[in-house]
Order: structure tokens, then sequence, then C-alpha cells
């Protein structure tokens, strides 16, 4: 009764065992408050693993290099982005509320404090560390413009809109949400917009591209 009482202790006072998923997740997590706290060059593998609570072995066996590192957490919000845009989420609604919820979805990212310090570690290293600049390209402005894109492509197809080019078409519409905005903050001469700040860009925006400001 002795060793059975002693096993079942030990068994009950073992961690849990997480599954890769859930360390990739937790990897990922401590990886963007590194980055957003000592850059790209400050950051290193050891200290992801000590933040996230992993060995560095683990590390390396999941995620193989500081630059792959760069590009999940940047993929991560992104893919947050592309979920909430999917057609079966937007296609009820009416097209103007259609645009502006995507739209919301896209400032909503891109304007908060930690999309904009990526910006900032981005900008400013990525003469030294052209991988930096790369895997920001790749996986947030041309993932995120290729949505919009087939958003707008599907509205096309449908009937309901004109486009030449929906590829083009998406790059505008995400200069005119978030660019000068982001840029004022960059510039220490404001602060991230608020959600209820985002949310009238986001319906002014949409107002502007789908009518246009001719008088009529």
């Amino acid at each position: 009764m002795v060793q059975i009482a002693e096993q079942v202790r030990r068994t009950r006072g073992r961690p849990p065992i997480r599954s890769d998923e859930e360390t990739r997740r937790l990897l990922i997590e401590a990886a963007a408050e590194e980055f957003q706290a000592n850059g790209y060059a400050g950051t290193c593998m050891a200290d992801v693993a000590q933040r996230a609570g992993v060995s560095t072995k683990t590390v390396y066996r999941l995620i193989p290099n500081k630059a792959d590192l760069l590009t999940r957490v940047v993929s991560d919000r992104i893919g947050q982005f592309v979920l909430e845009i999917e057609p079966d989420a937007l296609d009820a609604l009416p097209l103007p509320e259609a645009l502006e919820r995507m739209l919301l979805a896209y400032g909503t990212l891109v304007l908060s404090e930690r999309t904009i310090a990526m910006h900032r570690l981005v900008i400013r290293e990525c003469d030294q560390f052209p991988e930096v600049a790369a895997a920001f390209y790749e996986a947030a402005i041309r993932r995120a413009n290729d949505a919009m894109a087939r958003w707008l492509r599907r509205q096309c197809e449908r009937g309901l809109i004109a486009l030449e080019d929906p590829q083009t078409a998406a790059g505008m519409l995400r200069g005119m949400m978030s660019m000068d905005p982001q840029r004022a903050v960059m510039l220490g001469q404001g602060a991230a917009p608020d959600q209820e700040e985002i949310a009238e860009r986001a319906k002014q925006c949409a107002r502007l591209f789908l009518y246009g400001c001719l008088v009529r």
C-alpha cells in the first residue's frame, strides 16, 4: 500500500506534457516580447527559451533559427487577421459593412502598439539584417495585401464592384487605413489610436473607397 501511494504521489506531481504546438505558441509569444524589448540584434534564442520556460535545445528543435522565429511572430498576427476576413465571415454582410469590417480588422492589427514596435524594429535593423526586412515583407505586407485583394476580387466576380487591379486597390486601401496614423506614432507625433478611432477611420475609408468624393 505504501508503494502504491508513493507511485500515486509521483504521478500527481509530474507536470503535464505540452504538445509541440503548444510549445511553439509559448515560444512565439516569448519571442514577440523579446524582439519588442531588445530588437532583433539584441535577441538571442537562449533568452527566448528562458522567457518561454523551455530548454534552448527545444527551441532549436522546433524553430531552427532567429529569422524563422521572427517570421513566425509576424505570421501569427497576420494569420488572425486573415481568419477574420474569410468569405464566410463577410459575405453575409452588405458590401459597405463588409468592407468596413475588413478595414477595422486590418486597422486593429497594424495600428496596435506591438505591430508598430515591430515596424520600428524592421526599419531600424533591415540594413544590417536583410532577412528581417524579407521576413516582414513576405509574412506581413504581402500576405495581408493578398488577403484583401482576394476579397476585392471576389466582390468583382459577384458583380458588386469593378476594379482593374484588385491587388493594387488592396494596397491603396491599406495605405489609406494605416499610413498616416502609423507614421504619426512612429515619429513621436501622436499616440496609437484607440478602437473607437480605428472604427471611425475604417468607416470613412470604406465610404471614400466605394463612393468617392464627387458631388452627384
